[in-house]
């Protein structure tokens, strides 16, 4: 059997690291081509409190945007978010919020929108003290997505957040190429600039927001395949985690719940485009999923 010491340095001895090294000994009953992992990001890779990383690298761009054009303050909400009035951007709701800062970036090309995700998360601070935001990334879940790729897992992104945003840092955070990055999609435009082709932002979503069953969708429709490892934190992961279990043979469902008020925060992880109705770690235990206690499980939680 795998030696976790030398696998999982950072996850205490327990039940949950037991788990996940046991289903790694399966993974020889797993042909090659399903041995299929999926990682959310927002909260399972990186932390995502106080602030989500993407919203608060619109916002850093929205203060440059309002700097060059006065006017766009007064837009309702771009108001609520330039106040910090994160009652009222609840009350505007994600998806309306969400697409307005989208349309800053109408226009621009997909690499320079890559360059100004990459440079934020590499410059602005933590607010948590983590360094910059690219700091912030769990250690114990690099350690598991190496003991994956060691058995022959490939290793996905499916997250709730922008895919061309995660793309920009994930080969280099996470060692994920972009292709294997699924998320929230803008779309996308060929508009040949200065004579010469050119990919460019639109202002519109491809489909729905990445959470929920429409995370299982766009799995299927951009890898082709079934996961058979899923690991989340929010309700938002809730259908991909159930899909990964209803697979036939060996199979692992990770949550990881934010218990650790000191080095982290300890909240409810909740969907950020919908509501639901029951807390997703009473669903991950009576579900039997593998709860990640960051509290009780992770003896460091930033590298």
């Amino acid at each position: 059997m795998t030696d976790p010491n030398l696998i999982l340095p950072s996850w205490r001895d327990g039940d949950v690291r037991t788990a996940i090294v046991d289903f790694l000994a399966r993974s020889p009953e797993i042909a090659p081509i399903d041995r299929v992992a999926v990682f959310d990001n927002d909260g399972t890779l990186w932390c995502e409190k106080p602030l989500y990383p993407q919203l608060a690298f619109f916002m850093h761009e929205l203060a440059k945007a309002v700097e060059a054009d006065p006017s766009l303050a007064a837009r309702e909400e771009y108001d609520a978010l330039i106040a910090r009035d994160m009652a009222r951007v609840g009350e505007l709701g994600f998806a309306r919020v969400g697409m307005a800062l989208t349309e800053l970036f109408i226009g621009m090309s997909a690499e320079e929108f890559a360059a100004r995700s990459h440079q934020f998360l590499f410059a602005a601070p933590h607010p948590r003290g983590e360094g910059v935001y690219a700091h912030a990334v769990y250690l114990p879940m690099l350690e598991l997505l190496d003991a994956l790729r060691a058995h022959g897992f490939g290793v996905f992104i499916a997250t709730g957040g922008g895919t061309e945003f995660v793309r920009a840092v994930s080969h280099e955070l996470y060692g994920i190429p972009p292709e294997a990055v699924v998320g929230s999609l803008v779309g996308y435009e060929y508009r040949p600039i200065a004579g010469a082709p050119a990919v460019v932002r639109t202002g519109m979503l491809v489909g729905e927001a990445n959470e929920g069953a429409a995370k299982v969708v766009n799995i299927q429709q951009a890898l082709g395949r079934r996961p058979v490892f899923a690991a989340g934190n929010s309700a938002g992961d809730r259908e991909m985690i159930e899909w990964a279990m209803a697979t036939d043979g060996p199979s692992l469902g990770l949550l990881v719940d934010h218990d650790d008020g000191e080095r982290e925060v300890a909240y409810e992880s909740v969907a950020a485009s919908f509501a639901s109705s029951e807390n997703i770690v009473d669903v991950g235990r009576r579900e039997g999923w593998t709860v990640v206690s960051m509290r009780a499980d992770w003896t460091t939680v930033y590298g």
